[in-house]
């Protein structure tokens, strides 16, 4: 495993549609490894394959309750309801955001060993999942803020 260099905003990368991976093999799995690696040493919460500079449908997340990659995910459902909350990205540092995000979502995705999943999911993970998933199609959360506000450094 490898901790990966993160691109930060102004990369043509992030405002990219990703590329659906067409196979789940070991490259992919490697892959995966080295994006985990990289989100818990830099203190993610979830991860894109667009932000260590590859455009594929991919992203990793872990919200405190374990760790999960999803493949190629499509969001089928969202709640009705909405929420505002906080979001920050580690491709944008110093920045965090009030975004509006549907409470709970519905997620089909592949999994690292290519199985086929569906996933319901709220609070933490609903987000992350809806941000990330923003990741693959290009958007950036700032995109999606009502209020952005600068964080300071800590000494």
């Amino acid at each position: 495993m490898a901790k990966l260099n993160i691109e930060l905003i102004g990369s043509p990368v992030l405002k990219q549609v990703a590329t659906p991976i067409d196979k789940v093999d070991k490259s992919v799995r490697a892959l995966i490894d080295d994006m985990k690696e990289t989100m818990y040493a830099d203190n993610g919460v979830g991860l894109a394959a667009p932000q260590i500079g590859k455009s594929l449908r991919l992203f990793v997340i872990d919200d405190g309750n374990g760790f999960e990659a999803y493949i190629n995910p499509v969001i089928t459902e969202k709640s009705a309801e909405m929420t505002d909350l906080s979001e920050g990205c580690l491709s944008i540092p110093g920045v965090v955001g009030i975004v509006e995000r549907h409470c709970a979502v519905t997620v089909e995705y592949t999994n690292r060993w290519g199985k086929r999943k569906v996933k319901k999911a709220d609070g933490l993970l609903a987000q992350a999942i809806q941000h990330e998933n923003d990741h693959i199609d290009g958007i950036l959360f700032i995109e999606r803020a009502k209020t952005l506000y600068e964080t300071k450094d800590e000494d």
